[in-house]
């Protein structure tokens, strides 16, 4: 079969077998010819000529900002594959103006922190992380206090974006009582997520467990701070696998010292990773971990997969699944 598209693979080294194993290069070759092996951003950038015949690019994390100047050198470029999440840092409005489809694996990306978001929300209601603390600390085994449990208890979602509304559809027919705060949800829409929405205050006052999933714009920037950390409920969680910068770390740290019975679990912080001698290595009501809620290893090939099919969309002149609106960008990731 003679493949109608020519295509470069563009991305980190580092990445490329991790997202485009064999199978989904040979599933992405059907349609698209690649004539060279894939190239680095400062390979590319060095000779910006290889991609004067190229009508797709296929790329992941490195991904080159496709600038005007950039996109000069690609007058065939006609879509962008890129299996990883946001776009913001590489898409321009040249891309826009030109009018080049641009799919993202985000949705797929999505999955992989969902269903890490949900597993940590189940094991906060059981007060996992201070369990394991006070063992460690007590070199013993310590008496069982009382937990919110997964039984009536609520829990409270920040942004029902695609993350948020994956961990709704999780928690979704547990005995749990779901509430979100998103400005951009509509009530319809949270009832089908199975969550009632109600403002920010409310929500971090009555949740047992608050999970962050807001994208990280300039309005979102330590939008949690002081007032709605300290006045979380007696024992709750804040659970963060979305962005640091929307989290208020010197304010978390003050709020933790002074509120033992309160835990965060931290998966993004800002900066990332904290500086050494931060109090978040030391505070004991702090748990995290290294970014590790997307896909990593052996996950990364699902995002190939997906771009695989997506690639096959293309060719057909289907509808892309994970294609990537203009519209979109103002307030998303």
């Amino acid at each position: 079969m003679t493949a109608p598209l020519r295509g470069l693979y563009v991305l980190r080294e580092d990445v490329f077998d991790d997202v485009y194993g064999p199978d989904e290069r040979q599933e992405i070759e059907k349609y698209v010819t690649v004539p060279s092996g894939p190239l680095s951003e400062a390979a590319l950038r060095a000779r910006p000529e290889v991609l004067a015949d190229v009508d797709v690019l296929l790329s992941s994390w490195g991904c080159p900002r496709l600038d005007a100047e950039l996109l000069g050198h690609a007058p065939r470029l006609r879509a962008v594959f890129y299996a990883a999440g946001s776009v913001r840092n590489v898409v321009t409005q040249a891309v826009w103006d030109r009018g080049i489809a641009v799919v993202s694996a985000k949705q797929g990306i999505a999955e992989r922190v969902a269903e890490f978001a949900a597993s940590l929300i189940f094991l906060s209601l059981k007060h996992f992380w201070r369990y394991q603390q006070a063992i460690r600390t007590e070199r013993a085994w310590v008496k069982r206090w009382p937990v919110p449990g997964t039984v009536a208890s609520t829990v409270g979602l920040v942004s029902l974006g695609s993350v948020g509304h994956l961990v709704a559809r999780r928690l979704a027919g547990s005995q749990l009582h779901v509430i979100a705060h998103d400005p951009y949800a509509s009530p319809e829409g949270a009832a089908r997520a199975d969550c009632t929405l109600v403002d920010l205050g409310e929500l971090f006052a009555t949740s047992d467990v608050v999970s962050l999933h807001a994208p990280l714009l300039p309005e979102t920037a330590g939008m949690i701070g002081a007032r709605l950390l300290a006045g979380m409920k007696e024992g709750a969680t804040i659970i963060n696998t979305s962005r640091g910068g929307v989290l208020d770390h010197d304010a978390l740290v003050t709020v933790l010292t002074g509120r033992p019975d309160l835990t965060a679990v931290l998966d993004v912080t800002d900066p990332e990773p904290p500086p050494p001698g931060s109090a978040l290595y030391t505070l004991p009501n702090v748990v995290m971990t290294p970014h590790i809620a997307g896909n990593l290893s052996r996950e990364r090939r699902a995002l190939g997969r997906g771009i695989a099919r997506e690639v096959e969309r293309f060719a057909a002149g289907e509808t892309l699944h994970w294609s990537v609106q203009p519209s979109s960008m103002a307030h998303s990731a």
